[in-house]
C-alpha cells in the first residue's frame, strides 16, 4: 500500500454552528494522522474549496482552521467542485507518485468527501475514510457516509503503515 492523506475543506469559512463542533472533533483524529504520515515521510494533500459560499482564495474564510497546521512541503489543491479531481491536477499527482490508497479526512462528509471518495473508485484506486476524522454541518450525515463506505481506524492505519 502506498497511501496519501487527504485533508479536505477544513477551512475557516465553514467553521461555524454545528460544523465548528464537528470539525473540532475531527481534528483530534486528523492531527494523529498528520503526525503519522509526517513521521513516515508519506504524502499529505490539503484540498480547499475556492469560490463556494463566498470562500475565496485570499480571504480569511479560505484559510485552514487553526486546529490544523499545513507544512510547506505538503501540497494544496484548490477545487471549485465537490469532486476534488474535477478540473484539478490531483489525479496527475496521484499517478506521478504511484499512490494507490487515499485516506480521506475532512469536511463535508456527505458532499465533498463522498463525491471525492466515489471518484477515487472510478480511477481504480482505493479510498478509505478515516474513522472519526470526518466533519459535517448537520447531525447524522457522518454515520450515513461511514456506513456506505470503507473505513479505517487510526489503529489499523498505524499498523498498515509500519
Amino acid at each position: 500500500m502506498k497511501p496519501v492523506l487527504f485533508v479536505m475543506d477544513m477551512q475557516k469559512g465553514y467553521y461555524e454552528g454545528y460544523s465548528k463542533k464537528s470539525m473540532d472533533n475531527a481534528c483530534k483524529y486528523i492531527n494523529i494522522a498528520l503526525e503519522l504520515f509526517r513521521n513516515n515521510n508519506l504524502s499529505i494533500v490539503w484540498i480547499k474549496d475556492d469560490g463556494k459560499g463566498g470562500i475565496i482564495n485570499g480571504t480569511t474564510g479560505f484559510e485552514i482552521i487553526d486546529n490544523l497546521k499545513h507544512n510547506e512541503n505538503e501540497i494544496i489543491i484548490c477545487k471549485k467542485y465537490r469532486n476534488s479531481f474535477n478540473k484539478t491536477k490531483l489525479l496527475e499527482y496521484i499517478i506521478e507518485n504511484s499512490i494507490d490508497t487515499i485516506i480521506i479526512t475532512g469536511y463535508s462528509a456527505a458532499y465533498c468527501v463522498l463525491s471525492t471518495y466515489r471518484a477515487i473508485e472510478d480511477y481504480d484506486l482505493r479510498p478509505l475514510l478515516l474513522k472519526g476524522a470526518l466533519a459535517e454541518y448537520s447531525i447524522g450525515e457522518i454515520n450515513f457516509v461511514e456506513n456506505i463506505s470503507e473505513i479505517i481506524t487510526i489503529k489499523e492505519l498505524e499498523e498498515s503503515i509500519k
